[in-house]
């Protein structure tokens, strides 16, 4: 009986969490709202790092800035679609150093009082974002790294 209603609530939160349930203008619209919030923080951060005790704005907006363009696509594919994507063996090590670099950002700011390392792992948090952010684009990672190559060689 217990087990039923494991399967029972699961059933139930399953269309809870998914972007289906919504319909394609609304998801769009929250996609946008979230992406532009997202761009939004980033910039923001960026203009209060210049403050003088601006490390810790700028780590925050621009974490808060990355997780809300990475939410943003929640509303596109759902939530569950999302984590499941996130994690699978192509996008595991982005997606592992991108969640890393957010935490160790907002650390580095507030707890170890590092400005240089806060900026050190957002740098990391954007390059982990955009090789995240590519792997859903055939190629676009095979490009990459044809263009440094030939940059290189």
């Amino acid at each position: 009986m217990a087990s039923e209603m494991v399967g029972e609530s699961a059933f139930i939160l399953m269309p809870v969490l998914d972007a289906s349930t919504l319909s394609f203008g609304t998801r769009v619209r929250w996609f946008a709202i979230c992406f532009i919030a997202g761009i939004v923080c980033s910039f923001l951060g960026t203009a209060l790092l210049w403050l003088p005790a601006g490390i810790k704005l700028f780590a925050v907006f621009y974490t808060l800035g990355n997780i809300a363009a990475l939410a943003s696509t929640c509303f596109l594919m759902g939530p569950l679609k999302q984590l499941k994507a996130m994690f699978e063996p192509k996008r595991l090590i982005a997606t592992v150093v991108m969640l890393l670099c957010l935490i160790l950002t907002l650390c580095a700011a507030f707890w170890w009082n590092k400005k240089g390392l806060a900026l050190l792992f957002c740098i990391l948090q954007f390059l982990a974002m955009t090789w995240y952010s590519l792997s859903y684009i055939p190629f676009a990672r095979d490009a990459v790294i044809k263009c440094f190559s030939s940059c290189l060689a």
